[in-house]
């Protein structure tokens, strides 16, 4: 059986290439747990490289949501440097760049360098400030005020390479509207983030990390992301220091055709590799999930199986510890106006194998420090 947990940096390198050089996007996602250095209390963080459209460059970044740009038919172009919190005080900040100001990588390792802003596999480092001033009179932004700095070491242990069947030969006819791949879908960070003045340490023992990309021409709708490596077992008690699951999907477009709502998971279970992905039809995959909206929280339901596991999933995120995360597409569109976004999920998995007819209880673990999204277009 073909195993995920398979480390691929070329799927890290920059996609924006033939059709999806003029309505394209790529982006580079973190994130991360770091402690106050003073209180000693937890916050959770994210940092994000996202490039659109390098073929409608011009001097100064392309802003897709501003008026003049919107009425000369301009699309986005640009690199955006997303930082900022969940939890208390949950902000994200953008820092946008002309493509005329950046550097990326054309091969493998990837980078992207644009002034103190650096983003590759194994380093992180960069600020972002908004004035509450410039937030309010550049709706265009899409973000908060506030300001964050960071340094970081990036060190990605474990892989969720998804494949999508004919692999290669569908990326290179850029078959889906939207790629994923997690090269670390289990992160060690180390470093330091400031945020509004407080200092943070991030440290590979309690960063809970995660690091993935996105690529293509649009997004999905509805739109689910789950993945955390912070587990410990209802039944022995213990902590599941090797572990880590994700969860990622909603409706895929082929050749632009929906399929149906179906979602990719990954289970690295104390070492052992547990996959629910609809392109290895051969492993007969099922998903079931249900994700809503209550007046406190945002609730995930999601049951995936295989031909030998089955998987449930509950998790739960209180609505006041996240934030609409704000992209627009490489058409300028913004259908995205409720993507919640959160990283102090919590919930429950049960893990079955199915055994003589029946399905057998592997484990009932409890999950904290959640990676979480939902949102369809409205």
């Amino acid at each position: 059986m073909e195993l995920f947990n398979k480390h691929d940096i070329t799927r890290n390198a920059c996609m924006l290439k033939g059709r999806l050089a003029k309505k394209g996007y790529d982006w580079w996602w973190h994130s991360f747990t770091g402690i106050d250095e003073e209180t000693g209390e937890e916050k959770a963080f994210f940092i994000e490289f996202f490039v659109c459209n390098p073929d409608l460059a011009e001097p100064v970044p392309v802003l897709g949501q501003l008026p003049e740009n919107q009425f000369a038919g301009k699309k986005p172009s640009y690199l955006m440097v997303k930082a900022g919190c969940w939890g208390k005080g949950a902000k994200q900040l953008h820092r946008f760049f002309s493509w005329n100001d950046i550097s990326v990588s054309e091969g493998v390792p990837f980078s992207i360098i644009a002034d103190d802003c650096w983003c590759s596999e194994d380093k992180l480092c960069g600020s972002v400030r908004v004035t509450p001033e410039d937030a309010a009179a550049h709706p265009e932004y899409m973000c908060d005020s506030g300001e964050m700095s960071w340094e970081l070491k990036l060190d990605k242990q474990v892989a969720f390479n998804v494949g999508y069947g004919a692999g290669n030969t569908m990326r290179s006819l850029n078959a889906f509207e939207m790629y994923w791949h997690a090269e670390g879908m289990k992160t060690l960070y180390s470093g330091t983030v400031t945020i509004d003045g407080r200092r943070y340490a991030v440290t590979p023992e309690t960063s809970f990390g995660y690091a993935d990309k996105n690529w293509g021409a649009d997004f999905t709708s509805p739109w689910i992301w789950l993945s955390s490596c912070c587990m410990e077992s209802r039944i022995t008690g213990k902590k599941l220091e090797n572990s880590v699951f994700d969860i990622g999907g909603g409706r895929p477009r082929v050749f632009g055709v929906s399929l149906d709502r179906i979602l990719l998971g990954a289970f690295y279970y104390e070492g052992r590799e547990i996959e629910f992905n609809f392109s290895k039809f051969w492993t007969q995959p099922k998903t079931k999930f249900r994700c809503f909206e209550t007046d406190k929280e945002i609730v995930w339901q999601i049951e995936q199986s295989n031909q030998k596991y089955i998987m449930r999933t509950c998790i739960h995120c209180l609505k006041e510890e996240m934030l609409f995360v704000n992209y627009e597409a490489p058409d300028g569109s913004k259908q995205h106006n409720r993507l919640w976004n959160g990283g102090t999920g919590k919930g429950r998995i049960k893990l079955f194998e199915k055994k003589h007819g029946s399905a057998e209880l592997i484990d009932d673990i409890n999950v904290s420090h959640v990676g979480c999204e939902y949102g369809e277009f409205c």
